[in-house]
Order: C-alpha cells, then structure tokens, then sequence
C-alpha cells in the first residue's frame, strides 16, 4: 500500500523542485513586460544574452541600448 503512493509523491516533489529551480523569473518577466528570449540565448536555457547581463548587473532595463542589426 505504501508502495502505492511512494512513486506519485516522488514525481510531485520533483516537480515541485523543477520549478522552483528555475533561472528566469516571472516575476521579472511581468516587470518589465518582456518575454524570456529577450534577456536568455533560447527559452530553455540559463545562458543570458547582453540584454540579460545588462539586466543582471543593473536589475533594470531602463537604459538598455539593443545591438544593430
């Protein structure tokens, strides 16, 4: 019986943990009305682009010159 409810509760807490493991915040993304893309190389992925370590070194857009193309 026990055995019944062990694997379940394992699946839930690790996706609990997934969550809350992850790097962008949705936080940062309602404050400063920008999809994830805009600050990290891909939508998976932790690495941040220019416009993520001008983010992470000033914890603000304001200010942000975007690249030319």
């Amino acid at each position: 019986m026990k055995m019944k409810f062990a694997l379940p509760a394992t699946i839930l807490a690790a996706g609990l943990l997934a969550t809350t493991a992850s790097y962008a915040k949705p936080e940062y993304t309602k404050k400063e009305k920008k999809g994830c893309v805009f600050c990290h190389v891909s939508a998976k992925s932790k690495e941040l682009n220019d416009a993520g370590k001008y983010y992470q070194e000033k914890k603000t857009l304001e200010g942000y010159k975007a690249p030319q193309k």
